[in-house]
């Protein structure tokens, strides 16, 4: 059964009906023959490439918790315990950098991601990550979610997978509140869909092209031959002449010339327009798989010969509000109506990720923007100073409008009207 057969089945009440993540991280073949699961995903370059610019985008920005103000505007919410858990330390051995590093690797290629609620005396205290192929989705006739977590064995290989069959060991089942559920777009609206599924054959083609050109470089690059000779060859004269040759193409000998008797004719094989069209293929896997990341090629090192600097610095703005913002806004909403109850939601709290120093272009664009929000008085010098992560200083907070830009009434506020423009100079005056 297809993996978007098993998840349209509406009438199941586990995630899915086959031990799908047995199937996830153990091996799978594509149709290239090569198998496809986590582990093997991951050592294609462009993966993670894709996971690591995606993982980065997210961790590298602050995450904070905000409380409203009545009257508009926000403060962080320093006071409220779950702040220090997302801006810092969400466990004992990670940082919050670490933390949502691994959120991304688990929900951007496996589907989803799982953490244990750690809450004392109704306070989280802890957020703990599970291993994806150890938790197992159940939903009731209600639509209540149960997450039962396979006990996970301890693996010092390094990789930090989990290879064996889910279910094996023991296995507890915890109710959603405990449970912090992130997952990627979804199907049937309770499971993220695995992208080393829905992208096997691209990641396999991948792996296929890369192993192919690494044992044409094993051989120095050579192309085959045929080695022909007069006389008959009987099977030991047959097993020793190939070991001969192995030799001479091989180690030291490699690129030196035969030497042959016996009236031996070398005849070699030239390379097939496909040979030659081999690194094309490998190129075009890299647009391939970066398709279901939602990653343009350039944001992992694979140049665009089109682009110029002006081009590519809309490109990575671009990476920002269509690859970044996605994942901001799937994190943070998932943060407020699982990690905060109804009271601290209806109360104004909410998560924020502060992307904004991504978005920043070039010094002087930047410089004409904060002064044009300085002269229309929406923003202090200590607002700029603020955002520019400069010390704020004393008598900083007032805020100016500029006066000879048209009519303004006793406050400095502009009076509606024909608008004259700057004229000589700039007067600005004080409205707070």
């Amino acid at each position: 059964m297809s993996l978007i057969s098993r998840i349209m089945q509406p009438r199941s009440n586990v995630a899915f009906r086959e031990p799908f993540w047995a199937e996830l991280f153990a091996s799978k073949l594509a149709r290239s023959g090569k198998a496809v699961n986590v582990k093997t995903a991951l050592e294609v370059t462009t993966v993670f490439a894709c996971l690591r610019v995606i993982a980065e985008g997210v961790s590298q920005v602050p995450l904070k918790l905000f409380r409203e103000r009545p009257g508009g505007g926000s403060d962080p919410a320093k006071d409220h315990p779950l702040y220090r858990v997302l801006y810092r330390r969400p466990n004992q051995w990670q940082t919050s950098f670490e933390f949502r590093e691994s959120l991304i690797f688990h929900a951007a290629l496996a589907g989803d991601f799982f953490a244990f609620v750690n809450r004392v005396r109704g306070q989280i205290k802890e957020l703990i990550p599970l291993d994806p192929g150890s938790v197992t989705v159940y939903r009731d006739a209600k639509g209540v979610l149960s997450y039962q977590i396979a006990a996970q064995t301890q693996n010092n290989s390094g990789t930090g997978y989990q290879e064996q069959p889910q279910g094996f060991g023991k296995s507890k089942t915890f109710p959603s509140e405990t449970i912090w559920h992130v997952r990627g777009p979804s199907w049937n609206t309770w499971m993220g869909l695995p992208a080393v599924e829905l992208a096997r054959e691209a990641i396999g083609l991948s792996m296929a092209t890369e192993e192919a050109h690494a044992k044409l470089h094993a051989n120095g690059a050579q192309t085959s031959g045929l080695y022909s000779v007069d006389d008959k060859l009987g099977p030991d004269a047959y097993k020793a002449m190939r070991e001969w040759i192995e030799k001479q193409i091989t180690g030291a000998n490699r690129h030196k010339p035969f030497i042959l008797d016996r009236g031996a004719k070398y005849t070699p094989i030239s390379m097939t327009g496909v040979d030659a069209q081999h690194i094309e293929t490998r190129l075009h896997q890299i647009s391939e798989i970066c398709r279901p990341f939602r990653v343009m090629p350039i944001m992992i090192g694979h140049p665009d010969k089109t682009s110029t600097y002006a081009s590519a610095e809309q490109m990575f703005l671009a990476h920002v509000v269509h690859c970044l913002e996605p994942w901001y806004e799937r994190i943070s909403q998932s943060i407020d109506v699982n990690l905060l109850s109804e009271e601290e939601q209806e109360s104004g709290l909410y998560a924020k990720f502060i992307s904004k120093a991504l978005m920043r272009g070039a010094a002087k664009d930047r410089a004409d923007y904060m002064y044009k929000r300085w002269i229309m008085g929406s923003m202090s010098p200590n607002d700029i100073r603020i955002f520019e992560d400069e010390n704020p200083f004393e008598g900083g907070d007032r805020y100016y409008i500029a006066t000879n830009i048209g009519p303004v009434d006793s406050e400095g506020i502009p009076e509606p009207g024909e608008q004259n423009g700057p004229s000589q100079g700039l007067s600005v005056k004080r409205i707070t």
